[in-house]
């Protein structure tokens, strides 16, 4: 603060300032010159501090004194000396949070960081507001009709008019300060606490709000179909320094909610006015509607008597949490140049339980599906599927596929080659660490070092060589007798590898590892084959930007991963 203060041209350096042009228009032989009456700051008078403010108002309004003869041509010495138009293209162009801090360095920078396109300007770049609080309009539409119709298509505009606040009187730096950077530690994705169903929620700056959008998988089993998405609570400023947290669950329209931020990467939201989510017809007509819009189908289409006692359950659970809800961030997995396919949100199909999002990552050799959302057998956090890259699968014929027992028998001689190696690698480990601790056999460490290295290094070039002779683009049929909730899946892969599927009973009872097979179709899906369960998932890409997800570093996503996962266990 001190060398701004010196560089706007107060504190000790200003006297010292005038004290020099003083003498350099005496050298000049200005006879007209005034001998230097500045007093050091600390003996100034409140009149002459009065004296600095006007002339400091002055400036900012353009209205600067005129230079002497010999200041006509020289540069700036001071911030305070250029044009405050450029003033404020400077202060614009700084993060929003060193503002505060400049604002007290000075009465003229207070005064000039007053203006609002500055803030204007920090909303667009660091939030991605792009409204104009003077004319919200798009295309000849009200910015208040467009997002009416995007928030809830069944309610009139005019509806939403009554509730919406007046811009008018709003400025961008009430924008900024109290509802942008107030509220900027929720925005990004995040998971409710719904115990086993999880959720998936993308908190982001929506125009002049902060709106949380639940993510839907579609209704099953279309896993091609896009997601769906509503609303569950948004925050705007309903007058100048106070923002509002409306809960949008139910019917009803917006209605009185409140946000609290517990601790790090979580938050909590909560519904002060429960009523509005209540229908008049009871639970059963609110068990109507959900069903409607959960699975597109009423109670008389499902046929299958569990799966009504499933989707009973899922309803009379999620509906405990109405009124309260807990988020934990999570981050969207990182890429690397060396993954099989782009990383990211897939929409699966499980059976009984209808399509769930997972979360496919790459760790080395070893590829990961972690459930986002969830069902009592095998709860949101879950690592549902690991693929082992170091081994491929070579499917026979398309006559020998339809045969499950030659896919099975393909499959359990992988599973055993992988047991085997993985004795061997824990005896290897087992004799390094006995190396390690014996003195009398110093070079034991480097070679066994070396024969590990050789032994992956041996392994990735049959892994690449298996995946070079692999056909582009291979026939493929599920076999008689594995059942798919979508038929209607691609016919040919790209390549199939082992892997495990985790089953479990109710209430994630009795979990273990299956083997099954891994295929990928393309760069947006994939598939997997539950031997034991003789039972077909297939996997969509999520074709959704979601904003301020990206993982600050793998460390932080590798972090995550633990934590869902042990709130989960």
């Amino acid at each position: 603060m001190a060398v701004c203060a010196r560089l706007c041209g107060v504190g000790p350096a200003r006297g010292c300032r005038r004290r020099g042009a003083a003498r350099e228009q005496r050298r000049g032989g200005d006879g007209d010159s005034e001998p230097d009456t500045d007093t050091e700051p600390e003996e100034a008078s409140g009149v002459a501090a009065a004296a600095e403010d006007d002339e400091e108002t002055e400036r900012i309004e353009g209205s600067r004194p005129s230079a002497g003869p010999a200041e006509a041509g020289r540069a700036p010495l001071s911030l305070l000396e250029l044009p405050p138009e450029l003033l404020v293209q400077i202060f614009g162009s700084l993060p929003g949070t060193d503002l505060p801090s400049l604002a007290r360095v000075c009465t003229t920078f207070r005064r000039i960081l007053r203006t609002d396109t500055i803030w204007r300007r920090r909303c667009r770049e660091e939030y991605g507001v792009c409204e104009n609080l003077r004319k919200l309009e798009i295309t000849g539409v009200s910015c208040r009709d467009v997002y009416a119709k995007r928030i809830n298509p069944r309610v009139k505009s005019g509806r939403f008019m009554k509730i919406l606040p007046d811009y008018e009187h709003m400025e961008y730096r009430d924008v900024y300060t109290c509802l942008l950077h107030r509220y900027r530690h929720i925005l990004g994705l995040w998971q409710p606490d719904i115990g086993p169903y999880g959720g998936l929620l993308n908190v982001v700056v929506d125009g002049l709000f902060i709106i949380g959008w639940m993510y839907l998988p579609p209704h099953d089993p279309h896993v091609d179909d896009p997601m769906r998405f509503k609303p569950l609570f948004r925050i705007h400023l309903m007058e100048r320094k106070c923002a509002t947290v409306e809960c949008m669950y139910g019917h009803k329209g917006p209605h009185n909610g409140h946000i609290q931020i517990v601790k790090k990467d979580e938050f909590s939201t909560k519904c002060n006015q429960t009523d509005h989510h209540r229908m008049s017809g009871g639970r059963q007509e609110e068990f109507r509607t959900w069903l409607r819009e959960e699975w597109g189908r009423t109670l008389e289409d499902i046929f299958h008597e569990h799966m009504q006692e499933l989707i009973l359950m899922k309803f009379i659970y999620t509906s405990q949490y109405d009124n309260c809800l807990t988020y934990r961030r999570i981050y969207l997995p990182p890429s690397s140049p060396d993954d099989l396919i782009k990383p990211g949100l897939f929409k699966g199909t499980y059976g009984s339980h209808g399509l769930e999002i997972v979360m496919l990552s790459f760790h080395g050799r070893k590829a990961k599906g972690t459930k986002i959302t969830g069902d009592p057998n095998i709860p949101a956090g879950q690592q549902t599927v690991e693929i082992d890259l170091a081994h491929p699968l070579r499917l026979p014929d398309i006559e020998n596929l339809r045969d499950f027992s030659e896919l099975s028998r393909i499959v359990l001689e992988v599973q055993e080659q992988v047991r085997r190696e993985e004795q061997e690698e824990e005896q290897r480990q087992e004799g390094e660490d006995r190396s390690q601790q014996a003195a009398s056999q110093p070079a034991a460490q480097p070679q066994g070092g070396g024969e590990g290295a050789e032994g992956e290094e041996t392994a990735a070039g049959a892994e690449g060589a298996a995946q070079d002779k692999a056909p582009a683009s291979q026939p493929f049929v599920l076999p008689m007798g594995v059942i798919s909730r979508n038929e209607d899946y691609p016919r040919t892969c790209r390549v199939c590898f082992y892997g495990t599927g985790l089953i479990a009973g109710h209430g994630f009872t009795s979990p273990e590892r299956t083997p099954g097979v891994f295929v990928l179709f393309d760069d947006d899906r994939f598939g997997f084959i539950w031997l034991e369960l003789k039972s077909f998932s297939l996997y969509s890409r999520i074709k959704v930007s979601f904003q301020n997800a990206e993982a600050p570093s793998r460390e932080a996503f590798d972090e995550m991963l633990r934590n869902i996962q042990s709130l989960a266990t």
